[in-house]
């Protein structure tokens, strides 16, 4: 890609497009916001629909929490963290696109209280792994 979109530089992020709200050092006891890349909200396309896991849900590093429909296809949303799903944006649930139109910020997926941290990298390394 060769004009990746800028990205948050204080968000981690992983290897399949989901960003946190935090630097990965900060992220293990604290409480985070889960969302989509830009790099992968622009893949999907117009985004039309997602399943968010559950306030009280336990979700864990690296497997699949909720999908996210978009007019091309479908893709599974996989938890960047391990923890208890303490909040999720309805927002987002009912208008999809604010995903598209700003997903590092009124287009957040869930909120998590982190117990541990999946395998995160800062934004220069998601950048170098995207291009």
């Amino acid at each position: 890609m060769a004009d990746l979109p800028e990205l948050p530089q204080d968000f981690s992020y992983s290897a399949e497009h989901e960003w946190v709200n935090a630097s990965a050092g900060a992220v293990t006891g604290s409480t985070v916001k889960v969302g989509i890349t830009a790099v992968a909200a622009d893949e999907l396309g117009e985004i039309v629909f997602v399943d968010l896991p559950a306030v009280g849900d336990t979700i864990t590093a690296g497997e699949t929490c909720g999908e996210v429909e978009s007019t091309k296809s479908v893709s599974d949303l996989y938890s960047p963290v391990t923890g208890e799903v303490v909040a999720v944006n309805e927002a987002a649930s009912d208008d999809p696109g604010i995903i598209n139109s700003d997903p590092y910020g009124e287009g957040w997926l869930f909120e998590v209280a982190v117990s541990a941290a999946g395998e995160l990298m800062d934004a220069a390394a998601y950048a170098e792994a995207t291009t």
